[in-house]
C-alpha cells in the first residue's frame, strides 16, 4: 500500500477509536464486565472460543520420532518375507510408485525381512518387535494404527506436512492450532510446549527446524516455546547479575507503558503478543525451574522411566518433563527423538534407537495411568513416514538398509478417549501398501482435534483473504478407534 495512503488510513482509524464515543463507552463497558477479554496475557489462556463437541482430552502429548523407524522392524510383522530374502520386489506390488533418488538408482531392489524375532502380546495378540519389550507390555492400553499414509517421500516436506498440514513452509503446526483453538488453562506456563531430546551416540539423523512448532501466520503468541536441555530451559530466564525481581517488574512495567502507547497508534495485533509474552516470560521465572526440577518425583517413579530420566535432555527425561507439564494443564506438549533415518546398517542402528524410546514411552503411559490422567491425556508415538521392504545398499543376512516409505507405516495412540488393545489397519504382505482402513496424515490430525472437543473443519484462521485450517479442505475423523464417539 503506498504510504501516504495507509497513514491516512491510519489517521481515520484513530480519529474514529478516538472520537467515537459509543466505541470507547463499549470498550470499557467489557472492560469492566470481563477484564480478561482486553487483557493480553490472559487473551492467549482463553482460546477463540467454546469446544464445539464434548472433549475426551484435555491435553495432547506427541512422542515424535522423527527420521522415520522401520515399522517392519517393530511393529508390522511379515512372517512370510523370509521367502522372499534377496528376491526383488515384485512389479506387481511396486506398481510404478514413485521412489527417492537414493534407490532408484539400483538395479535390483531386493526385499530385506526383518532379522528380529517378534512375539504376540497382549489379550489381542498384537505383534510387537524383542526391540521394544516395554512398549509390549503397554498394548492393552494403545491403539496401533499400521496404515498411516502420506504423500511426501523425503524428510523435511514430509514433517511439515504431518506438523502443519501442508508439504510448504509457512503453515501454524498442530500445536499453535490447539493454543489458538483452545487456549491454556495454565497462565504461568506456554499452551505448547517443545522439548528436543539427545540424539543417541552415532543416529544418523535430520536437521529440524523451528517452524516445524511456529504459529505461521497466527500470532507468535501460539507458537510452540522450546526449553533448552543445557542451562536455562528458557534463554534469558535467569535474572543478569544486579538485577533482582523487583527491578525487572519495574523494567517490564515500563516497557509495557511503551507497547501500549505504540498499540494504541498503530494497532499491530503482534505488540499486544509481545506484550503477552514478556509477561509470560516473568511468570516463567518462577514456574519452569519447578517445572524441571525432578527432585521431588518418587524413586518408583524414576525408576519406571529409566536411568537415563535425571540427565536433561535425555528422551526419558523429557517424557518425565511432559507428564509434568500435563499435571499442570499444559494442552499440547511435543517430545522429539530424532536418529531412526537408517538408509544403511539397520540392524546395528536401531538396536541403538529402540531402548533410548521403549522404557520412557511405555513408563509415560504407565505414569499416567497410576495417576488417572490416561483417561484424558492423549498420547501419541510415530514419525514422518515409514521405511522400505527391500533394501537400500547391499543385503546380507543379517545387514540391510531400508529407504523412505510414505505409503504405509506405524503409529500408536493412547488414553484421550482412544480405545486401546486394539491394531487398526492391514498392509499386503511386504508392508508396502495399504490394505484395509487407510489413515491419511489429515485424517489423524482431523482425529486428535476431534479428542479436543474440536471440530476440525470449523477450527479456521483468516489469513490474505482465505480461512485456512489445519487439514485444509481434507480429513476424517477415524471414529473407529475411537472409545466413544466425542459429541
Amino acid at each position: 500500500m503506498n504510504p501516504l495512503a495507509a497513514h491516512a488510513l491510519l489517521q481515520t482509524r484513530r480519529y474514529f477509536f478516538g472520537q467515537t464515543a459509543a466505541g470507547i463507552g463499549t470498550a470499557a463497558l467489557a472492560s469492566v464486565l470481563n477484564p480478561d477479554l482486553l487483557n493480553a496475557g490472559d487473551a492467549a489462556s482463553s482460546g477463540v472460543g467454546p469446544q464445539h463437541h464434548a472433549a475426551t482430552a484435555k491435553r495432547v502429548i506427541w512422542l515424535f520420532m522423527a527420521d522415520a523407524p522401520s515399522q517392519l522392524d517393530l511393529y508390522d510383522y511379515k512372517p512370510g518375507l523370509a521367502d522372499y530374502f534377496d528376491k526383488d520386489l515384485p512389479e506387481s506390488i511396486r506398481a510404478g510408485q514413485r521412489i527417492t533418488t537414493m534407490t532408484s538408482g539400483q538395479t535390483r531392489l531386493p526385499c530385506a525381512p526383518s532379522v528380529f524375532n517378534f512375539a504376540r502380546h497382549g489379550e489381542h495378540g498384537a505383534w510387537i518387535s524383542e526391540l521394544l519389550p516395554n512398549i509390549a507390555s503397554i498394548v492393552d492400553d494403545i491403539c496401533i494404527v499400521k496404515t498411516m499414509n502420506t504423500e511426501a517421500i523425503n524428510h523435511d516436506p514430509a514433517i511439515t506436512y504431518i506438523q502443519t498440514g501442508s508439504q510448504l513452509p509457512g503453515r501454524p503446526s498442530m500445536g499453535a492450532w490447539v493454543s489458538y483453538g483452545l487456549g491454556s488453562p495454565n497462565k504461568d506456563l506456554p499452551a505448547f510446549v517443545v522439548l528436543h531430546s539427545r540424539i543417541p551416540g552415532g543416529a544418523q539423523t535430520q536437521a529440524l527446524f523451528s517452524r516445524l512448532w511456529g504459529s505461521g501466520f497466527m500470532s507468535t503468541r501460539h507458537a510452540g516455546v522450546a526449553l533448552r536441555s543445557v542451562g536455562d530451559p528458557v534463554l534469558y530466564l535467569s535474572n543478569p547479575d544486579g538485577v533482582d525481581a523487583g527491578t525487572r517488574r519495574r523494567m517490564l512495567d515500563g516497557l509495557a507503558e511503551l507497547n501500549q502507547d505504540r498499540l494504541s497508534k498503530v494497532g499491530d495485533p503482534e505488540i499486544s503478543s509481545r506484550i503477552s509474552q514478556y509477561e509470560m516470560a516473568f511468570r516463567m521465572q518462577t514456574s519452569v525451574p519447578e517445572l524441571t526440577d525432578i527432585s521431588d518425583e518418587p524413586q518408583s517413579v524414576l525408576d519406571m522411566y529409566g536411568p537415563e530420566v535425571k540427565e536433561p535432555g535425555t528422551f526419558a527425561y523429557n517424557c518425565l518433563l511432559a507428564r509434568r507439564m500435563a499435571e499442570r494443564g499444559v494442552p499440547f506438549t511435543q517430545v522429539f527423538l530424532r536418529g531412526w533415518d537408517h538408509h544403511g546398517g539397520l540392524p546395528g542402528a536401531i538396536r541403538g534407537m529402540a531402548p533410548a524410546c521403549d522404557r520412557p514411552s511405555a513408563a509415560l503411559v504407565k505414569d499416567l495411568k497410576q495417576r488417572g490422567m490416561l483417561d484424558d491425556t492423549l498420547v501419541i508415538w510415530g514419525g514422518e513416514f515409514g521405511r522400505t521392504v527391500y533394501s537400500q545398499g547391499t543385503l546380507t543376512k543379517d545387514n540391510y538398509g531400508r529407504d523412505h516409505h510414505p505409503r504405509n507405516f506405524t503409529m500408536w495412540m493412547a488414553g484421550g478417549g482412544i480405545k486401546g488393545g486394539q491394531v487398526y489397519g492391514e498392509t499386503d504382505d511386504f508392508s508396502y501398501n495399504v490394505v484395509d482402513k487407510p489413515v491419511h496424515i489429515h485424517d489423524l490430525n482431523a482425529t486428535i482435534l476431534h479428542a479436543l472437543g474440536i471440530n476440525h473443519e470449523q477450527l479456521t484462521f483468516r489469513f490474505q483473504g482465505r480461512d485456512f485450517r489445519l487439514t485444509d479442505v481434507h480429513g476424517h475423523v477415524v471414529k473407529d478407534i475411537l472409545r466413544r464417539a466425542a459429541g
